[in-house]
């Protein structure tokens, strides 16, 4: 038989197991993973590179274009202020006219014939 000093003790011991709580600890889990994260936080990152590279590219192409269209612009006029001058030119080289002016200023015609030089003595 157990004497009283076994029993308290067993029962002693017995209260100390029921009253050690184990601590268990409990992770929440999360609604994005580390892995998601890391993978979300790169993806964003490649998105918004390509992104700002299109921004610059269509900039730098919109430039372009402004540029050849103020030099197409500008060959437009040349070619306009060109073809008046060849009209003026022929004009101005009439052989009625170089006549008259001839006439005007004394000059005598002995022949008639007068003929336009087209190229310059070879």
């Amino acid at each position: 038989m157990m004497n009283a000093e076994q029993i308290k003790h067993l029962q002693h011991q017995e209260q100390e197991q029921t009253q050690k709580q184990v601590k268990v600890k409990v992770q929440k889990k999360r609604w994005i993973s580390r892995g998601e994260k890391f993978l979300y936080t790169v993806a964003s990152g490649i998105v918004l590179t390509a992104s700002v590279f299109m921004v610059q590219f269509s900039s730098t192409t919109d430039a372009l274009n402004r540029d050849v269209q103020k030099l197409e612009q500008q060959v437009k006029v040349q070619k306009t202020t060109n073809e008046n001058l060849q009209y003026e030119v022929k004009e101005l080289s009439n052989p009625d006219r170089i006549l008259k002016i001839a006439k005007e200023n004394g000059l005598k015609i002995q022949n008639a014939k007068v003929k336009q030089a087209s190229t310059i003595g070879n």
